[in-house]
C-alpha cells in the first residue's frame, strides 16, 4: 500500500483518485460521531496527549491507500467512564463503513489506539459577594 493517491479507478473519460486526506478526513468524523469519544489525540508531545478539537480531525489519523484497499489507525482520547474495548469497536465499525460507502474502498484493518482519558470537571460555583452595608 501507498500514502500516495492511487488511481483509483479508469473510466472511459479518466481515472478518479482519492487522496489519503480525504481518507483521513472521513475516518476523523466517523470517529468522532461515537459516544464517549472526547476528541482526536494527535500523539503524545513530552508524554502528553494533544486533545485535538472537531477541525483537526485528519490528525489523529493515518491512513495507508492502497488502488482498491485502505487500512486505518486512530488515536483517541476517551471519555471517562465509558467501556473502552465497546467505543473501539463502534469506531471500527463505523470507520469501516463510512469509508467503504463515501469511497468504494475495501477498509481492511482500522486500528484504534487510546491515548489519554479525559475526566469531565465539575465546574464549581463561586458564592456572589454580597457587599457589606454599614446602616
Amino acid at each position: 500500500m501507498s500514502t500516495l493517491a492511487a488511481d483509483y479507478e479508469k473510466t472511459d473519460m479518466g481515472t478518479i483518485q482519492i487522496a489519503p486526506e480525504v481518507i483521513e478526513v472521513i475516518a476523523g468524523l466517523a470517529t468522532v460521531e461515537i459516544e464517549g469519544v472526547a476528541g482526536m489525540s494527535g500523539g503524545f508531545a513530552g508524554g502528553i496527549a494533544e486533545l485535538l478539537g472537531r477541525k483537526n480531525l485528519s490528525k489523529g489519523v493515518k491512513v495507508d491507500v492502497g488502488q482498491r484497499e485502505a487500512a486505518v489507525d486512530v488515536s483517541i482520547i476517551v471519555e471517562y467512564g465509558n467501556r473502552i474495548p465497546e467505543i473501539a469497536s463502534e469506531i471500527q465499525r463505523n470507520v469501516k463503513r463510512s469509508i467503504e460507502t463515501m469511497t468504494g474502498l475495501n477498509v481492511v484493518e482500522v486500528n484504534v489506539h487510546i491515548h489519554d482519558v479525559h475526566f469531565k470537571t465539575t465546574e464549581r460555583v463561586e458564592e456572589e459577594e454580597i457587599p457589606f452595608r454599614v446602616k
